[in-house]
C-alpha cells in the first residue's frame, strides 16, 4: 500500500533522539550494516521493544490508533460496551513453568490471553496469564483494568465461563452490566452468537501474526504488547485503506 502503517500513523511515532526517523543508540556499525542491506542487531532492536513496552508507549500508540479508527468510523472516541473473551495457546519452551499452566478444557499448556474489546473487535485491554488460570479470576481483574481507563463502559457482554459471583461484582463494585449469551441447549455445530462473534474475529486477526501463533515470550507484559503491536498493525492497515 502506498505510505504503509508509518504513514497512516499520521505522526504518532515519536522521533526516539529528537531527530526526525531516528532510532535509539544508531552509530557507525548500525549504519554499515544498512548500507549492506542487512537488519540490525537483535539487541538494538529488543532494547528498543523494551523500552517501548515499560515506558507504556506500545499501549499509548495503540490506544491512540484505535481512537483514530473509531473516529474515521463515525464512532465517538470512547466506547460505552465491549465484549470479554479468553483464548488459550500453547507455549513455547521459552515460557518459564511459573507463568504457564494446563487448560484442562481445550487440553492446552501454555498461555491464555484475555481480552476486552469494543463493538468494533477493536482491543481496549488486555491481560496474559498461564493457561490454567479461569476466566472468571481473570475477569475481575481486567473489568477492574477496563473501568479505570474507560469510564463510560457500562455493559459487557460475556460467554456462559463468565457467570457466578463475577456479575454481582461487575455490578455492585465497578456499575458494569456483565451480560452472560449462552447456547442455546438444542442447538449444535457452528452457530454465529450475538456479540460473541465480534471478540472471535479479533482473535482471528491476532492469529494472522506469526508471532502470535504461539507464546514465545518469557514475561507476560512483552506478550501483552506483542498483541498491541499485532492491533496497532489491523489499525494501521485499515486507516492506509481509508486514506487511499
Amino acid at each position: 500500500m502506498a505510505g504503509g502503517p508509518g504513514r497512516a500513523a499520521g505522526g504518532l511515532l515519536p522521533p526516539a533522539d529528537g531527530r526526525r526517523g531516528a532510532l535509539p543508540g544508531r552509530g557507525r556499525h548500525h549504519l554499515a550494516r544498512d548500507a549492506r542491506g542487512l537488519p540490525p542487531a537483535w539487541d538494538r532492536v529488543y532494547a528498543f521493544f523494551r523500552r517501548w513496552r515499560d515506558k507504556g508507549l506500545v499501549a499509548e500508540f495503540h490506544d491512540r490508533l484505535r481512537d483514530r479508527v473509531r473516529e474515521a468510523a463515525g464512532r465517538d472516541r470512547e466506547p460505552t460496551a465491549g465484549i470479554i473473551d479468553a483464548q488459550s495457546v500453547k507455549g513455547a519452551s521459552s515460557v518459564p513453568a511459573a507463568s504457564r499452566g494446563f487448560d484442562g478444557g481445550k487440553n492446552v499448556n501454555g498461555r491464555k490471553r484475555h481480552i476486552i474489546v469494543d463493538t468494533l473487535g477493536l482491543l481496549l485491554t488486555v491481560m496474559v496469564t498461564a493457561a490454567s488460570v479461569t476466566d472468571r479470576e481473570a475477569a475481575e481483574t481486567l473489568l477492574e483494568r477496563l473501568r479505570r481507563r474507560h469510564r463510560r463502559i457500562t455493559l459487557v457482554w460475556a460467554d456462559g465461563g463468565y457467570t457466578g459471583r463475577l456479575v454481582d461484582l461487575a455490578r455492585d463494585v465497578l456499575r458494569v452490566a456483565l451480560t452472560v449469551i449462552k447456547r442455546s441447549d438444542n442447538t449444535s455445530g457452528l452457530t454465529v452468537l450475538p456479540k460473541r462473534w465480534l471478540v472471535e474475529r479479533t482473535f482471528a486477526w491476532l492469529m494472522r501474526s506469526r508471532r502470535l501463533a504461539r507464546d514465545y515470550e518469557t514475561r507476560t507484559d512483552s506478550s501483552e504488547a506483542m498483541i498491541r503491536w499485532s492491533m496497532s498493525m489491523v489499525m494501521s492497515r485499515r486507516l492506509a485503506r481509508r486514506a487511499h
